[in-house]
C-alpha cells in the first residue's frame, strides 16, 4: 500500500508546488485616457504634441484655424468703442463747437433785439408826435417782440446743451455698452477655444490628427494618459470576496516594477463573471470571480496599460 500511494502522494506534492499561494491575484493594467476632442469644427493648423512625449498641466497641444473667430473678435470690439462713444455722448451732452454755435447764436439775437427796441421807441414818439403813423408803431412793437422771443428760445437751447441726455436715454446707451460687452467677451471665449491645452500632466498616447486635416465637433485629436491614471484590474474567488473591500490598499508586482507597489481598490464589481446565472453548487461557487479595480500609486517603473500584474493583500 505505501509503494502504491507514493506516487500519487508525490503528483500531489507537485501539483501543490505549482499552484499559486491563495494571497495572490492575477490581472492587468489599464489606463483611463482623456480623449481631447475639438471643442468645435475646423481645419487642424497646428499639433504641438507627439505621440509618447510628456506634458504638464495646461501645455499646448494644438490648435484649429481661427480667421472667423479673429474677425468676430475684431467686429464686437469696434461695436463696444461705438457703444461706450455714444453712452459717453449721452453723459456729457453736446460738444463745445456746438456749445460755442448756440452762444453765437445768442450774442446775434440779443443784437438783434437792442436795435429792435430802439426802433421800437423812436417810433413811439413818432407816433406821440404824430410824424409817424399807428402801424408803424404796431410793425416795430411786434418785431421787437419777435426778437425777444428769438433770444428767449436761443437761451433755452443753450442751457439744454450744456445737460445730459435724458435719464431713460443714458440708461438706454448703458444696456447698449453691456451688450456689445458680452459680445466680446463671448468672441474672444470662442477664440479661445481654438487652442487646446491639456487638462493635466500625462502622457501622449495616441495622435489621431494632423495639420491640415477636418475635424469634426468633439472629434478626438489627441489621446492623454494622465499621470495617476493607471488601474489595475484582477480577479478574486468568490471566497475572498468578503475580505476585500474599496479603500483597501493591496501590494501589486510586475516585470520591472518596484516591489511591493501600492494600489487602492476603488471599485469591486457588483456581479460575478464566467458563470451562467444557474443554482449554485459547492462545485460552481468555486468558480466564481470577481472583478476588482485599483488606483495605482504614480511612480517610476509603475506598470503601464496592458501589461500583467500580480496583486496580493498587504
Amino acid at each position: 500500500m505505501r509503494l502504491r500511494l507514493a506516487p500519487l502522494l508525490l503528483l500531489a506534492a507537485l501539483a501543490s508546488c505549482g499552484e499559486k499561494p491563495a494571497d495572490e491575484f492575477q490581472g492587468y493594467a489599464e489606463g483611463e485616457y482623456l480623449r481631447i476632442a475639438a471643442p468645435e469644427a475646423g481645419w487642424v493648423q497646428d499639433i504641438a504634441v507627439t505621440k509618447g512625449q510628456r506634458v504638464a498641466a495646461n501645455a499646448p497641444l494644438f490648435t484649429l484655424d481661427s480667421t472667423r473667430e479673429r474677425a468676430a473678435v475684431a467686429e464686437a470690439r469696434a461695436a463696444l468703442a461705438q457703444a461706450e462713444s455714444q453712452l459717453a455722448d449721452r453723459r456729457t451732452g453736446a460738444r463745445p463747437e456746438e456749445i460755442a454755435a448756440i452762444e453765437a447764436q445768442l450774442a446775434e439775437a440779443e443784437a438783434t433785439l437792442r436795435l429792435a427796441n430802439l426802433t421800437l421807441e423812436r417810433q413811439q414818439q413818432l407816433t406821440l408826435s404824430q410824424v409817424a403813423a399807428q402801424a408803424r408803431l404796431d410793425e416795430a412793437r411786434a418785431t421787437a417782440q419777435q426778437a425777444a422771443a428769438r433770444r428767449d428760445r436761443i437761451r433755452a437751447d443753450l442751457a439744454t446743451a450744456h445737460l445730459p441726455a435724458r435719464s431713460e436715454q443714458i440708461a438706454a446707451a448703458e444696456a447698449a455698452v453691456d451688450v456689445a460687452r458680452a459680445a466680446l467677451d463671448q468672441a474672444e471665449w470662442r477664440l479661445s477655444q481654438r487652442a487646446v491645452a491639456s487638462p493635466a500632466a500625462g502622457l501622449v498616447d495616441d495622435v489621431v490628427r494632423r495639420a491640415g486635416e477636418w475635424v469634426p465637433a468633439s472629434g478626438t485629436v489627441v489621446s492623454l494618459l494622465p499621470d495617476g491614471a493607471t488601474k489595475v484590474i484582477f480577479f478574486i474567488p468568490e471566497a475572498r470576496r468578503a475580505t476585500l473591500h474599496p479603500g483597501d490598499t493591496v501590494a501589486v508586482s510586475c516585470t520591472g516594477c518596484p516591489a511591493d507597489l501600492p494600489a487602492r481598490i476603488s471599485r469591486i464589481a457588483s456581479d460575478a463573471e464566467y458563470t451562467p446565472p444557474v443554482i449554485y453548487s459547492r462545485e460552481t461557487r468555486a468558480k466564481l470571480v470577481w472583478r476588482l479595480e485599483a488606483l495605482v500609486a504614480n511612480v517610476p517603473g509603475a506598470p503601464t496599460p496592458g501589461q500583467p500584474v500580480t496583486v496580493r493583500e498587504r
